[in-house]
């Protein structure tokens, strides 16, 4: 079990404001099988390197105290893809957590899920709702995995609960507000991520956090997820921190 020790004199934090570090960070954790393919090797080979790209990302951004860290590990169109691929994923997401629980325990990470619960494989979802239980009291990093998720889904339940609301008489029509509909979101409990990360050079969103996104800085990096790593994550912060956030409004002077 390895306890992180947060070194603020690492040449790495050089130039980087920790008074402005984005308390939520959003990544797409892309280009695991084309990284595998560039090298001539099996695209589950990517999808293991991809693993290890995301215990480093995860102790680089507890490093940097970020507060919340979601990460989108397996999406609503991912099913199209060959069963035997989709079982190594599952089993690659079963496997990181319970070889990381008992650090992340340790380090005081909170591990959430969220996402459609009844299609994701029974051991899988036992796996992660143990160490969401396991690490329900901590107060350090908050690690969001977004399993089986989609936006356009997620923004389509929170419609139809309100709605449920609004028949069962308990929300008249006008009372709906950003904040009432946010309560319905999987991310109701975060804030709006400030930064959002997309590795392989690809430039979409891919149905992910459509509404919480709205006002995020979106920095696509051009190296595949495996690649990605603490300097990497270390110099997308310094990209956001060298935007300007105004959020439709206009500097004066």
């Amino acid at each position: 079990m390895i306890i992180w020790k947060k070194d603020s004199g690492d040449v790495q934090l050089k130039n980087i404001d920790m008074k402005r570090i984005p308390r939520h960070l959003a990544i797409i954790m892309d280009g695991n099988g084309r990284w595998a393919q560039q090298k001539g090797l099996p695209r589950s080979v990517g999808h293991r390197a991809g693993v290890e790209a995301l215990r480093e990302v995860v102790r680089g951004s507890d490093e940097l105290g970020i507060k919340y860290l979601t990460v989108y590990a397996f999406s609503t169109e991912n099913w199209k893809r060959p069963q035997s691929e989709i079982g190594i994923l599952m089993s690659l997401l079963k496997e990181y957590i319970r070889k990381e629980l008992a650090e992340l325990h340790a380090n005081n990470v909170k591990i959430c899920i969220f996402g459609q619960e009844e299609d994701i494989p029974k051991d899988v979802l036992k796996a992660y709702n143990g160490a969401c239980e396991k690490t329900k009291n901590n107060t350090g990093l908050v690690l969001n995995v977004a399993l089986n998720y989609g936006s356009r889904i997620e923004i389509l339940k929170a419609v139809k609960e309100v709605a449920q609301e609004v028949q069962s008489g308990a929300l008249n029509v006008q009372q709906i507000t950003e904040e009432i509909f946010e309560k319905h979101l999987y991310t109701k409990d975060c804030p709006d991520p400030e930064l959002l990360v997309r590795t392989s050079g690809e430039m979409r969103l891919s149905n992910y956090l459509l509404w919480q996104a709205a006002y995020s800085e979106i920095v696509i990096v051009n190296e595949c997820w495996p690649d990605f790593n603490r300097a990497s994550l270390f110099e997308t912060i310094r990209i956001f921190q060298n935007r300007e956030r105004r959020f439709g409004g206009v500097k004066e002077g």
